[in-house]
């Protein structure tokens, strides 16, 4: 199921994270990367799910792997008007915990896939670190180097929900005494430069979301139904290919 797939469909999209222990014939614990099932559930039937996640329980069994089920935690995205009650999922006869949100590769997703907490994390983290801004200033260092400072440790983390993010930033500007890009820019920026890396790499799973209209002169747009969708990385990421001729004039140089 591609990403395009997933984010257009109405069925719901059920999300399993564990961290497990990998037991070791000299019995020391040491921790493997997280594993995660991703279950597309349609008709009602999540028989194909369950399956999946039994095969995984006893593939880890068969390999000496232990699943930590206090651990593992159960996501369910349904936006129909009428949702049906998902009975959870058991690993070794344990029931996992179904939640509302949790941290996937340094990000919090939420059963609504909005940005609050993923955002609320962002600030708190932001806000520790202009601690550190504010202690440079006071050393006297430039502003040359506090913009620096700030565009390593700072700028980096700045990813999401604008006005809030935008804060982060004027207060940042006012300890350097230097103008900062603010969050919109550094979105496009950075959302142009990813949009570029993927059209060049042939083997990314995106890779086919960006088709050439026949005259070679902008990529073929998503068709988008939600306005969620429509703000997300890829229709996004086509518009501002589209809106950069250049693009299309190194592509038609090689």
């Amino acid at each position: 199921m591609s990403h395009y797939d997933a984010m257009r469909s109405r069925d719901p999209v059920v999300v399993s994270g564990n961290k497990f222990p990998i037991r070791t014939k000299f019995e020391n614990d040491s921790f493997a990367d997280d594993t995660t099932v991703i279950g597309l559930i349609k008709d009602k039937d999540e028989s194909a799910y369950r399956e999946e996640v039994d095969r995984l329980a006893t593939w880890c069994h068969n390999n000496n792997l232990l699943l930590n089920t206090n651990k593992t935690k159960e996501l369910v995205l349904d936006f129909r008007r009428k949702t049906d009650i998902h009975p959870p999922i058991h690993i070794n006869r344990a029931a996992v915990e179904r939640v509302s949100s949790f941290k996937f590769l340094g990000i919090h997703l939420s059963q609504d896939l909005t940005w609050t907490t993923n955002c609320s994390s962002l600030v708190k983290k932001a806000h520790q670190r202009l601690f550190f801004l504010r202690t440079l200033k006071k050393h006297h260092l430039s502003s040359d180097i506090l913009v620096n400072f700030y565009r390593c440790t700072i700028e980096s983390i700045l990813t999401s929900y604008r006005k809030a993010l935008q804060k982060v930033v004027k207060t940042a500007q006012r300890i350097a005494g230097a103008s900062l890009p603010a969050i919109e820019d550094i979105y496009r920026r950075r959302c142009h430069r990813r949009a570029k890396k993927v059209t060049k790499d042939s083997c990314h799973p995106a890779h086919g979301l960006f088709t050439l209209m026949p005259s070679g002169g902008r990529y073929r747009s998503l068709w988008t139904k939600t306005t969620r969708f429509r703000n997300s990385f890829f229709p996004t990421a086509v518009s501002l290919l589209n809106s950069d001729p250049s693009h299309f004039t190194s592509l038609q140089a090689q």
